[in-house]
Parts: structure tokens; sequence; C-alpha cells
């Protein structure tokens, strides 16, 4: 039976899981996409976007958050290389993006051994999709923006007082 079963332990013992997915979620930072099965990539998407999120958080908060948030991501990544890459360059890419961080992509099966293949990404990194799309601005729902107007200079008349 299943009841309960909320991790997929794909066939390992729990301390060669979490070193796999740390070293697969830093692959992912730093190349951006990587290519393993359809299972690992689920799991691998579990993993990582809690940190991403985490990451995330320092731009918005004080600079005590930011070190703290480091510290948690690095207990899960080992890899300071990688949380340096994905406090800077990540988080600053994904600043405005509510989650959803990555995306997989179904390949067909390998070969070998006919396991289902899939391509997981980092979805602001992908240039062929976001290329023909430009930026949408947020839209507000309490209607138009009033334009900017120009403050009037006043002119200096003769008769003012002196």
């Amino acid at each position: 039976m299943r009841h309960g079963k909320k991790v997929n332990h794909l066939g390992r013992k729990a301390a060669h899981r979490k070193a796999m997915l740390a070293n697969m979620a830093c692959s992912l930072i730093e190349h951006k996409r990587i290519n393993t099965t359809v299972a690992k990539a689920k799991a691998l998407k579990q993993f990582v976007e809690p940190l991403i999120t985490k990451s995330k958080a320092e731009n918005n908060k004080s600079v005590e958050k930011g070190t703290h948030n480091r510290r948690i991501v690095f207990k899960s990544l080992r890899d300071k290389y990688a949380v340096t890459t994905l406090f800077g360059e990540v988080s600053s890419k994904v600043g405005d993006r509510p989650g959803g961080y990555t995306r997989i992509i179904k390949l067909g099966n390998r070969l070998g051994d006919n396991a289902d293949m899939a391509l997981i990404e980092l979805v602001d990194f992908n240039e062929v999709y976001n290329a023909g799309k430009p930026k949408e601005k947020k839209k507000s729902r309490r209607g138009r923006s009033k334009k900017a107007v120009a403050p009037v200079a006043e002119t200096k008349s003769d008769d003012s007082e002196e």
C-alpha cells in the first residue's frame, strides 16, 4: 500500500537520494538545464523550487534574513559556487515570478533500458520560448494609471512684491 507516501524514493537509501538530488540541483543551477529520467526530474523539481524561493527572499528582506537563507540553501546544496550563482544570477532573473521556476519536457525513451527521459530547465533561462514574447506589464485592477504631468514653472512677474 502507498498510504501517505509523499516522497519518491527513487530506489535509493535516504543518504544516497539526498546526495544525488543535491548534485543534480547544483548541475541544474550551473548549466540551467539537464537531461535525466522523468521520475528524477519530478523529484528534483520538488527539491530545487523551495531553494530558489529562498534565494529570491534575499532581495526582498533584510541582510540578516538573506544570510540565514544562504545557510539553509547551503545545507541542502553543499556547493558554495552553486549557492553564489543561485543567489546572484538566478534570483535576479526570477525575482518577479511567483513560482514555477522549472519546466519538465519529456523527450521519449532511453535506448538502453527504455526509461522515460526528460529535460528539466530553469524557465527564465530558455531563450527559445522567451524570444517571441515581449515582457508583459503587470495589469492593475485599479484602472488606468494617471499620466505624469510635468510641473508648470511659475513665471515671475514685474508686479511681484519684493
